[in-house]
């Protein structure tokens, strides 16, 4: 297994994780909201109930929703491991921009916040891969 040149954190990182963790306080988890859902029903009007498929419409939609948070997050995680494996394939390689005007061995390379990569070269010069970069 060949080793991966250490990337410098960018400040994006830091924001996001703290955008991550005010978002977590800031949100209801599935018993959470079935929590409040059962103490909603124990606290109705006996006069005035409750249409039961209210609530049953509610749930299936919260449902959907954290599943497909869930499914965001591992598809993010499968996308970032993909990037660090084309990352680790790229360094101490020789690549050579589509156009040709670029060229040089890969000395590192950083995962943008796009997801995508970005070389640079021993030269100096940095190149976003993935634009029909030759590689050699």
């Amino acid at each position: 297994m060949s080793t991966v040149s250490p990337v410098a954190p960018t400040s994006s990182s830091t924001s996001t994780s703290t955008a991550a963790a005010a978002s977590s306080t800031a949100t209801v988890n599935y018993n959470d909201f079935l929590q409040l859902m059962v103490s909603e029903l124990k606290n109705q009007d006996p006069t005035q109930p409750t249409d039961p498929t209210q609530y049953l419409s509610q749930l299936a939609s919260f449902s959907q929703v954290e599943q497909q948070l869930n499914t965001n997050n591992k598809l993010s995680t499968m996308m970032t491991s993909q990037a660090l494996e084309q990352a680790d394939a790229t360094i101490g390689k020789t690549v050579t921009s589509s156009d040709g005007s670029v060229t040089g061995t890969v000395s590192s390379v950083a995962i943008n916040s796009s997801g995508g990569l970005t070389a640079t070269l021993s030269n100096g010069n940095t190149l976003v891969l993935g634009n029909g970069e030759t590689l050699s």
